[in-house]
């Protein structure tokens, strides 16, 4: 059977608050009734529409069609994994829809479990949770299965010191959650969680049994936090190495220096060749990301003029052009041949 992507049909993302869902469904409800509409294909759309909304509005209908539905599009063949209907754990329920009648008005609620014939993708998932529940307790003779929840992802920015220096955050999550009497809601929760010396980006956190919730006894899945780094207004990583460009002056660069220059683990020394150019790599070894082999530190140099600005500075540079008068910049440009 093919998959139906709900939120396509109500043209909403997969993060739809429950009021997102409610606004698309009265908008696209008037478009499409049957009684009102002028499109062709109305009807189908109207019933299309009644089994989404019948869904999405439900927390629990709306958490499972989320497990499964996580990796497919709209029209792929697709077939319920064997453990959601093997583990169900009673086949003696019955579910029935009342047929689809064409109505003149239709206010909040009249979609959905009392507007549509299911299709089969919908009674392959659906069957035996009830054709309208609200979240409310399962009934007995329902059918039940048991399902681990599904692993979710969730992107984090930290700054380059965290990974330096490890550190502990608290992340903000609203999630659904199954009280003791079946209803599920949604919950804002705080989650504490340690940030491990020498994480680099693209790597991430995991935090055991976070995830989406499993449903009957089905345990909870993991949320996974994918790290990037916030930018950094001096340093730069790549894997585990990391980058500073560091501003010298051309005297600097012609005839050498030492000097002093942060690092994100304290000052150190540096010393600057005579004869570099902009552009150079000066590595400090180890002084990079922490690890078992911790990363190294790269001073980048950086050329940096000083502003000819006063009638000593012009001066300088005068005399600076007279003593390098044969100096050309641009003799690798010379023309070798027509070449543009």
């Amino acid at each position: 059977m093919e998959f139906k992507d709900y939120y396509q049909v109500m043209g909403l993302e997969r993060s739809a608050t429950p009021e997102d869902i409610k606004r698309a469904h009265r908008k696209l409800a008037r478009k499409y009734h049957p009684d009102v509409s002028k499109e062709k294909d109305a009807e189908a759309r109207f019933k299309e529409l009644a089994e989404a909304y019948e869904v999405l509005k439900d927390p629990e209908k709306r958490a499972a069609y989320d497990q499964l539905g996580a990796d497919y599009k709209a029209g792929q063949d697709f077939r319920p994994p064997p453990e959601w209907a093997s583990s169900r754990r009673s086949s003696n329920a019955s579910h029935s829809s009342s047929s689809w009648s064409r109505s003149g008005t239709f206010p909040e609620g009249q979609f959905g479990e009392h507007g549509a014939d299911h299709s089969e993708f919908f009674e392959s998932l659906f069957r035996g949770m009830g054709g309208g529940s609200h979240g409310g307790p399962r009934q007995h003779g329902q059918d039940m299965f048991d399902m681990h929840g599904q692993d979710q992802h969730a992107k984090i920015q930290i700054s380059i010191e965290d990974s330096y220096n490890g550190a502990t955050r608290t992340l903000q999550l609203r999630m659904p959650q199954e009280s003791s009497d079946g209803r599920v809601q949604i919950q804002d929760r705080s989650i504490e969680f340690v940030i491990p010396k020498g994480i680099r980006a693209g790597q991430h956190i995991r935090l055991a049994a976070q995830g989406a919730p499993g449903m009957g006894k089905g345990s909870p899945g993991d949320l996974y936090l994918d790290v990037e780094f916030l930018p950094h207004p001096r340093y730069r990583a790549e894997g585990l190495d990391v980058y500073m460009d560091l501003p010298v002056s051309p005297w600097e660069m012609a005839l050498g220096a030492e000097v002093e220059a942060p690092t994100p683990t304290g000052r150190v020394e540096v010393k600057i060749p005579s004869g570099s150019a902009a552009g150079r790599k000066l590595r400090v070894r180890g002084r990079g990301l922490p690890g078992k082999t911790a990363g190294d530190f790269y001073f980048v140099l950086k050329l940096v003029l000083p502003a000819a600005d006063t009638a000593s500075s012009k001066k300088a540079y005068e005399d600076m052009a007279a003593a390098f008068k044969s100096f050309d910049p641009r003799a690798a440009l010379q023309d070798t041949g027509g070449q543009a």
